[in-house]
């Protein structure tokens, strides 16, 4: 078990003066069988008025909203989490089982296309040559394998507003699109898959103390009997490294932090994470 600290924090520079701004931050860990959140609390310059709430998917989101004259905003978030290793369903269903009328109804919405993960006939083709040598949980490190060669991992390489299918096309991409053109792929078997948001810490082999300059990381849960993690930017299942705090259909269903303001200009976005490994 690893315990972690991360600060998070975004700098919005406006051109000019905004008279209000609204906002959602989803910043928060999840506290799940894989992980406890010891501590997190998001903060803001100038201060804010804030309130909490689940979202439709289960992630924790921090609404606030200004309504003075600001031409900056800093939001910081500051997270302490305990992290264990990730465990795999012992349950192995049957692509029969996952192909019943109850399964598909339970999971429409995350075996459904999205705007990120668009339905492509090529990779329905690759989903059936994996699911025709495959059980559905070896399955889903085939279809992440398969990612994993398609693309180059090249930062800077899409934007955020870029699907798996464009990432496919160039040839490489970001943690992002690894994950988006993989629940492409699952999703095209009838695997439920959904988008994980978080951080990972790069060093297996971390001091306690030691703080790094980290990420922003994205990585993908499949449905086979239970919800288990897998991350095809780096081919593996996932461990104490990683800390999760999004699910959704994609990336749009857990955006680290959006708003809306009132006044001109277009805004300098500044983003640093700092993570920490405590134990």
């Amino acid at each position: 078990m690893w315990r972690m600290r991360v600060v998070h924090a975004t700098g919005y520079a406006y051109k000019s003066p905004v008279t209000a701004s609204f906002n959602e931050a989803r910043l928060t860990p999840r506290s799940d069988s894989r992980q406890n959140v010891v501590l997190n609390r998001i903060e803001t310059v100038p201060a804010t008025r804030s309130y909490r709430y689940v979202d439709y998917w289960g992630t924790a989101v921090t609404a606030f909203d200004l309504h003075a004259p600001h031409a900056e905003l800093e939001v910081t978030a500051s997270s302490v989490v305990e992290t264990d290793k990730d465990e795999v369903p012992e349950e192995k269903l049957t692509w029969e089982d996952l192909d019943s009328p109850a399964v598909r109804d339970k999971f429409d919405e995350y075996l459904t296309a999205s705007e990120f993960t668009p339905a492509s006939r090529r990779l329905t083709r690759v989903g059936e040559r994996i699911a025709k040598y495959h059980d559905p949980q070896q399955a889903v490190i085939e279809a992440a394998q398969w990612v994993h060669t398609e693309l180059a991992y090249v930062p800077g390489t899409t934007g955020v507003h870029s699907s798996g299918l464009d990432a496919l096309r160039e040839g490489k991409g970001v943690c992002q699109d690894f994950a988006h053109l993989t629940l492409i792929v699952l999703r095209s078997m009838g695997i439920p898959a959904r988008y994980v948001s978080g951080y990972l810490h790069p060093n297996a082999k971390a001091k306690v103390g030691d703080t790094i300059e980290g990420q922003s990381h994205a990585w993908i849960q499949a449905w086979t009997g239970g919800w288990w993690h897998y991350d095809p930017t780096n081919d593996k299942e996932i461990n104490e490294q990683y800390i999760s705090v999004g699910v959704g259909r994609d990336y749009h269903d857990v955006t680290p932090l959006k708003g809306i303001y009132s006044g001109e200009g277009s805004t300098d976005l500044d983003v640093i994470v700092e993570i920490t490994r405590l134990a």
